[in-house]
């Protein structure tokens, strides 16, 4: 369930990033190649991105497909950014669809997506809540949806100082360490506008360097070559150095 994707680089103009691939996550939204749960992701979605100027990402988000949006679809064709992440999400059983789900999360520098679902989230919401710390007071941290306590948790570890790939690590490991029932699919993606982090964790996730830039895609957007899948069981760091994938393990932190 869901697609997202991150891009870090040279400034690229969204409708290109969103829209314009033979693959495109606008396309993802309702004929995805590789999602192995749910036919279609038509139950909302995101953009955040990062502009010159501003310590804070921009952010929008609806709760209907983003094929539908003409109108973003159309302000895209003039938006450029050098760091994006976005989202398109079928909803989880159980939860809402309406914006507050629609991803990514975003306080402060951070940008957060969740794709995949925490099993058994009614029997452990209370110690992820525990997890969470004050963090789960961020506005969108309640949001009612299985996701937002996973944000707080990486939230409370980046506001503690964490990296922003050992904040996701940090979370996948409490998460799988809290025992039956199994966690579920944690594939996390976050950026701060300097780098991304992800971790491949149930679903597919995959990488490519390609004209000085990174990105990390549920799935490829297009046939060109460089795409490359991330083994199940890693964490993904991405910056202007490249892409540096190692196995998921307890933070040092």
């Amino acid at each position: 369930m869901c697609r997202h994707l991150g891009y870090l680089g040279p400034p690229a103009g969204l409708h290109g990033l969103l829209y314009q691939a033979p693959y495109s996550l606008s396309r993802q939204a309702y004929a995805p190649r590789l999602q192995r749960n749910g036919r279609v992701n038509a139950d909302g979605f995101g953009v955040g991105w990062y502009v010159d100027g501003r310590s804070e990402p921009v952010r929008y988000r609806r709760s209907q497909p983003l094929w539908t949006d003409v109108s973003f679809e159309n302000v895209a064709q003039v938006l450029q950014t050098g760091c994006v992440v976005a989202a398109v999400r079928c909803a989880t059983a159980g939860f809402p669809v309406e914006e507050s789900g629609a991803q990514p999360f975003t306080v402060g520098p951070w940008l957060f997506s969740h794709n995949g679902r925490v099993d058994g989230f009614a029997s452990i919401e209370t110690r992820l809540r525990e997890l969470a710390g004050d963090a789960v007071t961020a506005p969108d941290a309640r949001a009612a949806v299985d996701s937002a306590l996973l944000f707080a948790i990486a939230v409370g570890q980046w506001r503690a100082g964490a990296s922003l790939a050992d904040g996701l690590a940090y979370v996948v490991d409490r998460v799988t360490g809290l025992g039956a029932p199994a966690p579920g699919r944690l594939n996390l993606l976050a950026s701060n506008g300097r780098e991304l982090a992800a971790t491949a964790f149930g679903d597919t996730l995959f990488v490519r360097e390609a004209d000085h830039a990174v990105v990390v895609a549920s799935e490829p957007y297009d046939d060109e070559p460089g795409w490359r899948p991330v083994p199940q069981g890693s964490l993904v760091t991405a910056s202007n150095a490249g892409i540096r994938i190692t196995p998921l393990r307890r933070p040092s932190s």
